[in-house]
């Protein structure tokens, strides 16, 4: 009976040997395929279509280069920068520059409802905001998808301009544009450009503490 007793020993020992190596074995290669499968899908995030997050940078450094179709500039030394108390008659609708109030509209992501006068948004544009600025011509989508991403944007403010050739423009310092829409990619591009962009007089000055109603 010792010998059956000491046989019986031996094979679970074997049997369990045996089991330990398996478990130990199905350790090893799951933690060899979690570790292959985590480094595909980091290469295959920075492959494929080549962007990680430097491919969102790459593509907002592209929207502030090169030119914007259908953009008129004048010239910035032209564009007289007094402070007046008068009223200013520009020579362009909506106006891009020339002297103007001492108090600027307030261009914090502000969306004017009313038109706002010329001589204290021509302020807000020296101090290198975008002023988009629409007709009762321009569909109420467009307006709305505007007037967000002026909301969501520092150094900018949009309002209704009645007598402008447009329907939708956007304006910065001695720089204009006429869209099509909200969705024209032109908008992006201006934006990308002229928001605190190197045709700003006084870069930096303050967006708040204006004139914040017309």
């Amino acid at each position: 009976m010792r010998s059956a007793d000491r046989a019986r020993d031996r094979r679970n020992r074997v049997l369990v040997i045996g089991a330990g190596a398996l478990v130990v074995a199905g350790l090893v290669t799951f933690g060899t395929y979690t570790i292959l499968d985590k480094s595909d899908a980091s290469a295959s995030s920075m492959s494929g279509d080549g962007k990680g997050a430097k491919g969102s940078d790459q593509k907002d450094g592209d929207l502030a280069t090169g030119p914007i179709e259908g953009e008129k500039s004048w010239d910035a030394a032209k564009l007289g920068r007094d402070h007046v108390q008068e009223d200013v008659r520009y020579p362009m609708k909506p106006p891009v520059g020339g002297d103007h109030n001492p108090v600027w509209m307030n261009c914090d992501g502000e969306v004017y409802k009313k038109a706002i006068p010329d001589v204290n948004a021509v302020h807000a544009l020296e101090h290198g905001s975008v002023w988009v600025t629409y007709t009762n011509d321009a569909p109420a989508s467009d307006v709305d998808k505007l007037a967000d991403r002026v909301s969501r944007t520092p150094y900018s403010l949009m309002s209704p301009y009645k007598d402008q050739a447009g329907a939708i423009m956007l304006t910065a310092w001695g720089k204009q544009v006429t869209v099509d829409g909200a969705d024209d990619p032109r908008v992006a591009q201006f934006f990308a450009h002229y928001v605190q962009g190197p045709q700003t007089p006084e870069p930096g000055a303050a967006c708040t503490g204006g004139l914040s109603a017309p």
